[in-house]
């Protein structure tokens, strides 16, 4: 069996397979060992750009970054945006080839196949060990044909797996034993233990549970993971819970508003004005009241035509007017951006139906869609306060202005989007704009924070996170197993 690549499947969706795999990273990273993250293949409308200039999963990103090496398209070689429920852009190796039903995918796979394999030889042809992260469920029976994302990968490349569950939904033996009948022979010998996570309580009432499951089963359970509370890692892809906010506990903070719109992209944006301190941040979903605020931000979207008409089913449109006209912000983001304009042409209709929407008309600009994206990672200047800031940028609209503005940001080379000229609304291209500390502060100065005496070091958060995560392998999983397991026979428990 291929001991020099460890697979991670899930029970469930959201079971932990991404904090399991972001944590192992950074584990053997810690001892030595050149270690890459992989998925075959994801679904998510978080994305990053890599350091060879294609687009990859957020998830494979803060893995590479807990592995402490650089996020490649290797990494994540299959990667799916849905643009409605039954069509998704379908990306191989960073770069989209075309858009696809799901019936038209599932046919597609076993051509995709080709390219997770690709790339999974490319890694372990450089790196001592390769951590693979599983999608949804293997147990998911309509879609074992062709599978590239479970199973299908692991007897593929001939590896081991562990089967993660999450206790804090209830079930979790129920879970775990019907995941396993549920798979053929061989794909149960391929599971080497079990992971329980997100435990709270008393572990000796969990105990005759566990030897009940090892005895039933005969696979050993190789740790329980407690629940981590105030725990920042990074969302995959569904928006966090509510239980996951945390709320501000000074006087002078900042309230934030961030409508939740069908195909939000890229909304871990926000994650640095959830964990800020000062900043009081809510997504405001389908048929919610939209609450006062200081700051409202239009985020990414795949099909920035459907959810600016959401939006206006919504009722933003008035909300937002009625905001700029007592004095507050406006920010839009990427999709957001072009929705602040006055027209969005889809003339090939990449995101849907082909055709035109009116834009919210803040800016004089219009926007066309076109099936070559843009992919890059950029640093640059704000022309608020003149803070420095870094991030990227995805997207397949160019936008052309009919009036002069100033730009929000400048580039070595080039600037990007524009501000209002009465200083209310600004509009950028570029995710990742509130990462940087400098950024962060300042554009929270320009919304309105009067203090701003707290500033958020995004980056040491998400690093202490991970630590944790590691701390939690070391103290709670067998680690003598997990060595033997990944053929480690220098590591120590």
């Amino acid at each position: 069996m291929n001991t020099q690549t460890l697979m991670i499947q899930g029970t469930t969706s959201d079971a932990g397979k991404s904090m399991l795999v972001t944590a192992l990273c950074r584990w053997l990273s810690r001892r030595g060992v050149r270690v890459a993250p992989f998925k075959p293949q994801n679904m998510a409308l978080n994305s990053v750009v890599s350091v060879n200039g294609g687009e990859i999963g957020r998830a494979q990103a803060v893995q590479a970054f807990a592995a402490g090496v650089a996020p490649h398209t290797d990494m994540n070689p299959v990667l799916l945006k849905p643009n409605t429920d039954k069509s998704a852009q379908v990306i191989i190796h960073g770069h989209a080839i075309s858009n696809m039903s799901a019936h038209g995918f599932h046919n597609y796979k076993a051509i995709a196949m080709g390219a997770v394999l690709e790339s999974h030889a490319r890694l372990t042809a450089q790196y001592d060990q390769v951590i693979v992260e599983g999608a949804g469920s293997p147990a998911e029976i309509n879609l074992r044909s062709n599978d590239i994302a479970n199973m299908g990968f692991a007897e593929a490349v001939d590896c081991p797996v562990i089967l993660i569950a999450d206790i804090d939904r209830g079930g979790v033996f129920a879970h775990l034993v019907g995941t396993l009948m549920l798979l053929s022979e061989s794909e149960q010998a391929r599971i080497k233990g079990f992971v329980i996570n997100r435990f709270r309580g008393d572990i000796a009432l969990l105990k005759p549970g566990l030897d009940w499951l090892e005895e039933y089963t005969g696979k050993p359970v190789l740790g329980v993971l407690p629940y981590l509370q105030g725990l920042h890692l990074e969302a995959e892809d569904a928006l966090p819970h509510t239980s996951d906010f945390i709320v501000p506990t000074e006087h002078a903070y900042l309230d934030v508003i961030v409508p939740a719109y069908p195909r939000i992209s890229n909304h871990t944006d926000f994650d640095p004005l959830r964990i800020h301190p000062q900043v009081n941040l809510q997504f405001i979903g389908p048929g919610d009241t939209i609450p006062p605020a200081d700051l409202i931000i239009l985020p990414g979207s795949k099909s920035v035509r459907a959810d600016l008409d959401w939006l206006r089913k919504q009722g933003w449109e008035l909300a937002i007017r009625r905001h700029l006209r007592y004095g507050g912000k406006l920010i839009g983001i990427c999709g957001g951006f072009q929705m602040l304009g006055k027209l969005i042409h889809d003339p090939v209709g990449l995101e849907g139906n082909a055709g035109s929407t009116q834009g919210l008309a803040f800016f004089d600009m219009q926007t066309t869609l076109q099936p070559d994206k843009l992919l890059r990672n950029v640093q640059g200047t704000l022309v608020c306060k003149g803070a420095s800031v870094t991030g990227y940028e995805i997207h397949c609209g160019v936008t052309t202005f009919q009036k002069k503005y100033k730009p929000a940001v400048y580039f070595a080379q080039g600037i990007d989007g524009a501000m209002s000229d009465d200083d209310l609304i600004m509009g950028s291209y570029l995710h990742g704009l509130f990462e940087s500390a400098d950024a962060c502060a300042a554009l929270l100065a320009w919304a309105g924070l009067d203090d701003s005496s707290q500033p958020l070091n995004y980056h040491a958060v998400c690093n202490a996170a991970i630590n944790r995560l590691a701390d939690s392998v070391d103290q709670y999983l067998d680690t003598n197993r997990l060595s033997q397991l990944l053929n480690l026979s220098s590591l120590s428990a």
